[in-house]
């Protein structure tokens, strides 16, 4: 049983964890066959946490041999979906039952407050691997309608081994995304974690072995992008490559893809979201809290965050003191403290590039409206505050760059037209939200914003059955809901003829 946020000496049981350093292959800690490892040091205080194992070509060699002779062996490739699912359920329930030691890990690795990693992370991550194990046995292939002289019958069939690449700002949930319906659909996976943020998917895989997984089903690869995350992607062995991240980094996936073995691709990619607030919008309080949480929660962290708040000008300065008023309820905190709402930037790098980004919408003219500087820099970790603009020229950067931070460009417009076009001036297409009273107008600019998710009246409603994923250069394919099968399956026609 976990206890309470507040019951638990966060500061006492951060320094008693002891997480998984090793790469975990074909069922079992291993060292990186080099013996190199590379330093996972905390946002939270700058302190290491542990020396992991920095894997490398050969390792993912190793993985994918392990992965491919699982996926041939059969125990998990052609078990009976039945089976399959009950794993699944105590994968999660395994998930559940660790939850205080999760979420420390991902509170410890990746500076997120430690109320966020307990009431969102770990049950999210648990939910989402639950929902796939009950859809499991519950997706049925298809006979087709073709002429009274031969059945043709369409059945799905595992990928066979699926390299995954998540990043750091969603540890556990986006590793999750892509487990759920991988394993779910009897395919084997090597996971490559952000070297920023790796425990918790060590600690994932062993529960995972602990549930049920047959060795060498989940296998996990800690390492570089430029040396484990490469390799991955380009291995000649591995039939398909899911990835999210940055937009540069997916194109180079998808070249690396190419360059192999034409593995199939899916990219959950970058995001530069609108949220456009219209002049009929009544309640611009609820409007401007859920437009400053879409943009600080996670510290801005999120490929999905509204950093671009695209506001009516009869409504800006309104909006912008209520969202100040939320900005100074978030100021960042001890990320071990269940009291904090905002927790540490992930590592120096991150920090640097965020303020450096302030520094440039400063030098284009923007008005800095609150906010703007570091944050606790006494403590040794990477802080800060939540920061706002106005004046924001849509030509700006800090207008068309994804910060990754928590920083919120403000944009003004006079009509819907403008808004519309504001809101697609684009190379991003991820979510989008409208703030509107009126059905036809909702119901207009929803289709004429390009983007994968358009809100209405809200902000990141979230759900496992609706799918998650972008336009443009946010990506291809989508993570959630039963369309996440379609990544890792193969569709196989049979026809028989008959006499």
């Amino acid at each position: 049983m976990n206890s309470t946020p507040q019951a638990v000496d966060w500061q006492a049981s951060a320094k008693l964890l002891q997480p998984r350093q090793q790469l975990f292959i074909d069922g079992g800690f291993v060292p990186a066959l080099a013996g190199a490892t590379f330093d996972c040091i905390s946002p939270v205080d700058g302190k290491v946490i542990a020396k992991v194992a920095a894997g490398d070509a050969r390792d993912i060699d190793a993985a994918v041999i392990s992965g491919r002779a699982a996926f041939n062996r059969g125990d998990w490739s052609r078990a009976k979906p039945a089976h399959r699912k009950q794993v699944l359920l105590r994968f999660a329930e395994l998930l559940r039952a660790h939850c205080d030691e999760l979420a420390l890990t991902e509170t410890l690795d990746m500076g997120k407050p430690i109320a966020d990693s307990l009431a969102v992370d770990v049950p999210s991550s648990a939910n989402c691997i639950q929902w796939y194990a009950e859809a499991v046995d519950k997706i049925y292939d298809e006979v087709a309608p073709t002429g009274n002289n031969a059945l043709a019958l369409i059945t799905r069939e595992p990928l066979g081994v699926v390299g995954a690449i998540v990043p750091w700002n969603f540890p556990m949930i986006m590793a999750a995304w892509k487990l759920g319906p991988i394993l779910a659909a009897g395919n084997s996976i090597v996971l490559k974690p952000s070297e920023k943020s790796p425990l918790s998917a060590l600690r994932m895989a062993e529960l995972a072995l602990e549930a049920g997984l047959p060795p060498g089903v989940f296998n996990v690869v800690t390492g570089f992008g430029h040396t484990a995350g490469k390799a991955l992607a380009s291995h000649m062995d591995v039939d398909g490559i899911a990835f999210t991240g940055s937009t540069p980094t997916g194109k180079l996936i998808m070249g690396y893809a190419a360059q192999s073995n034409l593995k199939r691709v899916s990219l959950e990619c970058g995001g530069k979201s609108p949220n456009i607030v219209m002049a009929d919008c009544r309640d611009v309080e609820r409007a401007a809290r859920a437009a400053a949480y879409a943009i600080f929660f996670n510290q801005g962290e999120m490929c999905s965050a509204g950093s671009r708040l695209v506001v009516h000008e009869s409504l800006k300065d309104q909006m912008l003191e209520q969202i100040a008023k939320v900005g100074r309820e978030l100021a960042p905190g001890d990320p071990l403290d269940p009291a904090t709402r905002l927790g540490a930037i992930v590592d120096m790098q991150q920090m640097r590039r965020v303020l450096g980004y302030i520094d440039a919408g400063k030098q284009d003219g923007a008005r800095l409206a609150f906010g703007g500087a570091q944050a606790r820099e006494a403590s040794g970790g990477c802080y800060i505050e939540p920061t706002a603009f106005d004046g924001v020229r849509p030509d700006m950067r800090i207008a068309r760059e994804e910060i990754f931070g928590p920083v919120l460009a403000t944009i003004t417009f006079r009509d819907e037209a403008e808004a519309i076009a504001i809101a697609n001036d684009t190379a991003y297409g991820l979510a989008a939200a409208v703030w509107t009273q009126d059905l036809d107008t909702a119901h207009r600019m929803a289709r004429a914003i390009r983007a994968g998710m358009v809100y209405v009246n809200c902000y990141d409603a979230d759900d496992i059955t609706v799918p998650f994923g972008g336009f443009k250069q946010s990506g291809m394919g989508r993570d959630k809901s039963l369309h996440a099968f379609d990544k890792f399956t193969e569709l196989k026609t049979t026809w028989i003829e008959l006499q």
